[in-house]
């Protein structure tokens, strides 16, 4: 099997088989040939470049090249953490504004569809949430709500109900939505009061992160954890973005099956991010996977992971990372050392590298959300973080042969079916 073929499939936890066969198949429907090799130059040259400018070089090995893109992204961190104003998330008002001030300026997400909130609080005063009801020493929904606040009380059913009280909510209150159950509306962000950060805890250890989201109610929100922490602004500030993208992708999910007979299991089924487990369609057609999950936190093996996919996720990554690059120009010269802009485009860079002890290759990810949780966690340059460099370089082949639009408009059709299947024409699709 010739390169690159074996080069990638090792980059991505391929078969060279499997890479060769998508090859053939996308040049006979787009007309393209040398898309692999044109990838592989690619990765080449921005490896060659980016260690340049790091002043590594591959003889120094995978450790010292993981430790150094670390230490680059660190000083990022320091920088951007100043920029803001040293955020303090005890202060959620203060806080916010400035967090989401600085968002906006690269990135306003659009109105989406979202279930309204007079519908969503009668489905909680049908399925009383009495942890939280008990918790705050409220008799009645309408009370809690009015008191704490719409926003806070949805997102705190995470932390203080049990899972088989959201279970039960989830599939017995969302199966009877009705397209009047919605409406349009500006996507809400909110910095959660200190209050709610004790009940917190245990959702915090189980995501490892502070910010997270509502697909439904079109609601991002930012536990007010500390942010001291190597990394930590930039995970928040990036993660920001990222469902900045993702929530309107979904309201446009919600909208294109609103008339659906079975628009309810649909709905549940996006909130789920299900991933088909039925084998790809095998007719002699190319047949691309859509996996709206990153499959390799829970199973590195996941066989679903060495077919050809493409993964939502990962484009949502994909802009947030777009978006810090315009920030970085809109900025300007006047925040010395902030160039947001130097991760562009290594999202799907990765790389071997020879241990100048051992001889063994290793694996390293170039990729910023792969290197971002290698800091936050301390595990410091030995990290083996890839998953989300090698979803970016599936969706990278997708992109060089159909384009990044053409993708999302796919993923968007299909995601409910679960599989893109291409047809001898470009454009054409079953």
């Amino acid at each position: 099997m010739r390169d690159p073929f074996n080069k990638l499939a090792r980059l991505m936890r391929a078969e060279p088989e499997t890479l060769l066969a998508v090859e053939q198949k996308m040049n006979a429907i787009t007309g393209q040939e040398g898309v692999f090799e044109d990838i592989m130059r690619q990765i080449d040259v921005t490896v060659d470049r980016t260690l340049a400018g790091l002043g590594v070089t591959r003889r120094d090995g995978a450790e010292a090249v993981r430790a150094a893109l670390i230490e680059r992204l660190g000083h990022l961190d320091g920088h951007l953490y100043e920029l803001l104003d040293r955020p303090d998330l005890s202060k959620p008002e203060e806080a916010c504004a400035k967090l989401c001030a600085t968002v906006a300026k690269v990135f306003v997400p659009p109105p989406g569809l979202f279930l309204k909130r007079d519908r969503m609080s009668a489905l909680l005063e049908k399925y009383p949430p009495t942890n939280l009801l008990e918790h705050f020493g409220y008799a009645t929904v309408k009370d809690l709500i009015d008191r704490e606040g719409f926003a806070s009380v949805m997102v705190s059913l995470r932390f203080t109900q049990s899972d088989e009280w959201m279970h039960r909510f989830f599939e017995e209150a969302y199966s009877g939505l009705t397209p009047d159950d919605f409406e349009e509306r500006e996507v809400d962000h909110l910095v959660l009061d200190t209050k709610w950060l004790k009940i917190a805890e245990k959702f915090l250890r189980k995501k490892y992160h502070n910010v997270s989201h509502l697909k439904e109610l079109g609601i991002i929100f930012v536990i007010p954890a500390d942010i001291d922490g190597k990394g930590a602004t930039l995970r928040l500030f990036t993660l920001m973005l990222h469902y900045l993208h993702e929530v309107p992708f979904y309201a446009n999910l919600f909208r294109r099956h609103m008339g659906h007979p079975d628009f309810g299991t649909i709905f549940k089924s996006l909130l789920r991010g299900d991933v088909s487990s039925t084998p790809a369609p095998n007719h002699g057609r190319m047949t691309w996977r859509i996996v709206q999950q990153y499959l390799a936190k829970k199973d590195l093996d996941d066989p679903r992971l060495k077919e050809p996919h493409v993964n939502p996720e990962a484009d949502h990554w994909w802009r947030a990372e777009d978006d810090l690059s315009r920030l970085s120009r809109i900025l300007g010269r006047d925040h010395g050392g902030l160039d947001l802009g130097w991760w562009t485009g290594l999202d799907f860079i990765g790389e071997e590298f020879i241990d100048p002890v051992s001889g063994k290759k290793e694996l390293v990810s170039f990729d910023l959300i792969d290197l971002l949780m290698s800091l936050v966690h301390g595990e410091g340059a030995r990290s083996q973080y890839l998953y989300h460099q090698q979803e970016a370089l599936w969706n990278k082949i997708f992109v060089e042969y159909m384009g990044r639009e053409r993708m999302q408009e796919l993923i968007e059709e299909h995601i409910v079916d679960g599989f893109i299947v291409l047809g001898n024409g470009y454009n054409h699709t079953s």
